[in-house]
């Protein structure tokens, strides 16, 4: 019995800490910043001329992202929206988030969706 006891706390533990490690390899420059660079950023970038909705990615602060809380982000429940007038890239745009590219958007905001400044600013 305190073998099996013992089996489980290992595991357990293995567990939490892949997932902590996984987490702790998210860097927004080098994992997401080219995400959405290359599939929100034309839209909900920099270029206010060309920006809809009112919002930023590029930036901290968009409300539709909730740091810690995947759930309640606007930005991911557009990411898995399956309705057409919802989903984000949207159909027209001819863009595509791959099956990685949602992992580690949905890892960054779940493990806090810390930003970090451009490298070239």
């Amino acid at each position: 019995m305190k073998r099996c006891c013992l089996y489980f706390v290992i595991g357990f533990l293995l567990v939490g800490y892949s997932v902590f490690a996984e987490a702790a390899l998210i860097n927004f420059n080098r994992d997401i910043r080219p995400i959405f660079s290359e599939n929100c950023f034309s839209c909900h970038g920099f270029d206010s001329k060309k920006r809809k909705a009112k919002l930023r990615l590029d930036i901290p602060g968009a409300k539709a992202v909730v740091p810690g809380d995947v759930l309640n982000s606007e930005v991911w429940q557009r990411i898995v929206s399956e309705d057409a007038d919802h989903v984000m890239p949207p159909p027209e745009s001819h863009k595509h988030l791959s099956g990685e590219d949602k992992k580690l958007i949905q890892l960054w905001i779940e493990t806090g969706a810390e930003y970090q400044p451009h490298w070239s600013f």
